[in-house]
């Protein structure tokens, strides 16, 4: 029998509160919530193996979202006083202790991690998933790809799971954000090295990111500009709804079309359209 992976085995006893899976010298009960009907002595079910909550072997035909030796994102679902708890499939938390936490985790986060036996024979997960990224992506230079922070470091940069199996690093050089483990990210393949390992950016090529930086300063600087005209707009119709005398200058201005543009207001020089003076002048009708 093996701990954290999935394997068929025969029906030895049916008892009251489920079957015996396994031989007359090793065995492990299936509970009668999972058994299917009809089952009989000899019958093959094909099973989970791990460790209920009494610490006891025990079966399952529930699909776990994780097995010795595999990758999977999971969803922290609690955190206790020395690790936290994995949703994974089944009705027993997976535990992952604080020091096989490459951060700190908090309930909802989402991180990569993998299965492993512990020394108490008990099945456990752990974020240091380094040793078992795949290094033989079929991604080359230029490729757009999607992946998860697993790792942070000063040094070298952050470690990145690209499809949740390939081995990727954001170089220090292109780190110009905090990435927090758990993050997903899309990034640009950069440089596939000698060793199959992905480095990546999160910045376009040049020429595509400098329209965008290009785009995004006209937008500010449009945005900007229209801020500052309306604020002195603003300005203006308060100062000449205090000021009679100015008021009819201002209707007299409009009747007879002849705004000047551009006009000075107490030393700020305003620039815009008869049309935008006149709708900004429509206050002026109900004196």
């Amino acid at each position: 029998m093996q701990l954290g992976k999935k394997q068929v085995l025969t029906v030895v006893k049916i008892v009251d509160f489920g079957v015996y899976l396994g031989s007359d010298e090793e065995r492990v009960l299936l509970p009668k919530k999972q058994v299917p009907e009809d089952i009989e002595v000899g019958d093959p079910i094909e099973v989970f193996l791990y460790k209920d909550s009494s610490d006891r072997l025990i079966a399952t035909t529930n699909e776990p979202e994780l097995k010795v030796g595999e990758l999977a994102v999971l969803e922290v679902a609690d955190v206790g006083k020395f690790g936290a708890f994995l949703s994974w499939g089944l009705e027993k938390d997976l535990f992952l202790p604080f020091k096989e936490q490459t951060a700190k985790v908090e309930k909802g986060d989402k991180c990569l991690v993998t299965l492993y036996i512990d020394k108490s024979q008990r099945l456990c997960a752990t974020m240091k998933v380094y040793g078992l990224l795949r290094t033989d992506s079929p991604y080359k230079k230029d490729d757009m790809v999607h992946g998860i922070v697993y790792d942070t470091s000063d040094r070298f940069g952050v470690f990145v799971a690209v499809d949740n199996k390939y081995s990727a690093l954001i170089p220090r050089k292109e780190v110009f954000k905090n990435f927090r483990v758990g993050t997903e990210v899309t990034g640009r393949v950069t440089a596939v090295k000698e060793d199959g390992k992905l480095d990546l950016s999160i910045r376009e090529k040049i020429p595509a990111q400098m329209d965008k930086d290009a785009a995004s300063d006209h937008h500010d600087h449009d945005s900007d500009r229209k801020q500052h005209q309306q604020s002195l707009l603003t300005g203006f119709r308060s100062r000449i709804i205090l000021d009679t005398h100015c008021i009819m200058n201002v209707r007299q201005w409009v009747q007879t079309k002849m705004i000047p543009t551009p006009m000075f207001f107490h030393g700020s020089r305003i620039k815009m359209s008869r049309k935008i003076l006149e709708q900004s002048f429509s206050v002026l009708w109900i004196v």
